[in-house]
């Protein structure tokens, strides 16, 4: 009988998931990031690529895994988790020009930012909504970026249902110290957790991806979210 070496008792974690790791940590050095942070990505990647090698490369098997992961782990390693399956996401799919788009926007700070939104509940979020007053700034942002959906045929549900998720990003924004990726980002990690179901979850992401060149204020942000028509 044939012997069974070590290597076929070894879950493959080799492939796919370990040259999308390496790629996303390699990343990162190149941009700065201090060795304790990292530290604490590699250690989330650790789990992360056991829970991800039987799956199929799509998004919405990427999320039922984080989800999976996330169910055991302390709000404080959450954030962590969050940060960076939203970071290797685009690694994991080989998705060349979402990497080159997150390189080049995005970018990466080093910096440890500490500010967070305050705790409130979805329902008292969204309490009084539809009659919120936004500043010049972010109606620009809001109405840019409801301009940009009904030019690609949305239609009135989807304008109005986006508008809300937008409305809900600017809301919890307003006390962020600075306007970086890296506020945007914790200010998103802190509210994912607000609502109940993965469809809306993930309409929240989707909001989210779209909405921030927008929030931005950059000129060129239709192109940059949603290329030229």
């Amino acid at each position: 009988m044939a012997q069974l070496n070590h290597k076929q008792l070894t879950p493959m974690i080799n492939g796919r998931e370990k040259q999308a790791t390496d790629a996303y940590l390699k990343f990162l050095q190149a941009k700065g990031a201090p060795s304790g942070l990292l530290y604490r990505r590699s250690r989330f990647l650790d789990v992360f690529m056991n829970q991800l090698r039987v799956q199929e490369q799509t998004r919405k098997a990427f999320a039922l895994a984080l989800e999976e992961i996330l169910i055991h782990l302390t709000q404080e390693d959450k954030s962590n988790a969050l940060n960076t399956a939203r970071e290797y996401f685009p690694f994991w799919m080989d998705d060349i020009k979402a990497i080159a788009l997150f390189n080049a926007h995005y970018g990466f700070s080093t910096k440890e930012v500490t500010w967070k939104p305050k705790h409130i509940t979805l329902q008292a979020l969204t309490k009084n909504l539809d009659s919120e007053v936004f500043n010049k700034e972010e109606s620009l942002s809001l109405e840019s970026y409801l301009k940009s959906i009904a030019n690609l045929g949305a239609d009135r549900s989807i304008i109005e249902t986006r508008s809300k998720l937008a409305k809900i990003i600017l809301l919890r924004l307003r006390e962020a110290p600075t306007k970086s990726h890296a506020t945007y980002r914790i200010s998103v990690d802190l509210t994912l957790p607000l609502f109940q179901t993965q469809e809306i979850r993930d309409l929240y992401l989707e909001v989210v991806r779209e909405f921030y060149h927008y929030w931005e204020n950059d000129p060129s942000a239709e192109e940059l979210t949603f290329g030229k028509n």
